[in-house]
């Protein structure tokens, strides 16, 4: 059974976006993850697993439009190459497990796959914060 986890948004002033998080939501800072070109920012809150991951992509400076702002809804699943192998099955053209990695460590495994109106949807093997 697929569970969602996160949402990702892209925002511009990382201060400003992570203080209405906490302001409006009660969101607060999980993890961050400073890469080289942009900055991952996990917000969460007591009530739920469920979580808001905001991208900051260093040297941006013009806001985003939502219309091409890119984003997706992430799922964790506890068999990450069954479900990839039941989606090809099912005629749905996942694209190809990916793993992600940060200073060596495996940070995930992922596919992404798209509905019938274009929206990204993240598979993600449960593992290590995506559970």
């Amino acid at each position: 059974m697929a569970k969602c986890i996160h949402t990702m948004i892209r925002v511009v002033n990382e201060e400003k976006s992570v203080a209405f998080y906490k302001t409006a939501f009660g969101l607060d800072v999980a993890d961050r993850f400073d890469f080289e070109g942009f900055t991952l920012v996990y917000l969460r809150n007591a009530e739920a697993d469920f979580e808001v991951e905001l991208t900051v992509n260093k040297g941006r400076t013009e806001p985003y439009d939502p219309g091409d702002g890119y984003g997706h809804l992430a799922v964790a699943v506890d068999d990450l190459d069954a479900e990839h192998a039941r989606f090809k099955a099912d005629g749905l053209a996942p694209r190809d497990i990916v793993a992600f990695e940060r200073e060596g460590t495996l940070l995930a495994r992922f596919f992404f796959v798209q509905d019938p109106d274009g929206y990204k949807i993240e598979v993600l093997q449960k593992h290590g914060r995506y559970r």
